[in-house]
């Protein structure tokens, strides 16, 4: 599998396959044009580079996900930790808080998870 990394209109473009997949890959270049402005050879090179790096697969012009949206976020997370805090999530987590301050609801929803996590 090639490097699994999108840029930012690489994941916009990825979006639109998530939310109507399967979709024709005429109607994905129809939708690129509108969100993008794209000719037909740019959406089917940026389809193609996805599929090399096996998010999304194009099986006689039908295009469908071999991962899903959440399933490719979390393995950009996990390597974003590995990568820029050496795997440690509370280094992360310290990062994160020192300019973004939590809110209740979301320290409740922090606890909730870490509590399942112990099988609490």
């Amino acid at each position: 599998m090639a490097e699994l990394q999108m840029g930012a209109i690489e994941s916009k473009f990825a979006d639109i396959i998530w939310e109507n997949e399967p979709i024709t890959t005429t109607e994905l270049v129809t939708r690129s044009e509108e969100a993008f402005r794209w000719k037909k050879t740019t959406t089917y090179t940026v389809l193609k580079r996805l599929c090399e790096k096996g998010i999304f697969v194009n099986n006689k012009g039908t295009v469908t996900s071999l991962m899903s949206r959440q399933e490719f976020y979390s393995v950009q997370s996990e390597n974003f930790v590995k990568d820029t805090f050496d795997g440690s999530l509370p280094a992360f987590f310290a990062a994160f808080t020192a300019r973004n301050k939590l809110t209740p609801e979301e320290i409740a929803e922090l606890k909730t998870m870490i509590d399942s996590y112990r099988g609490e």
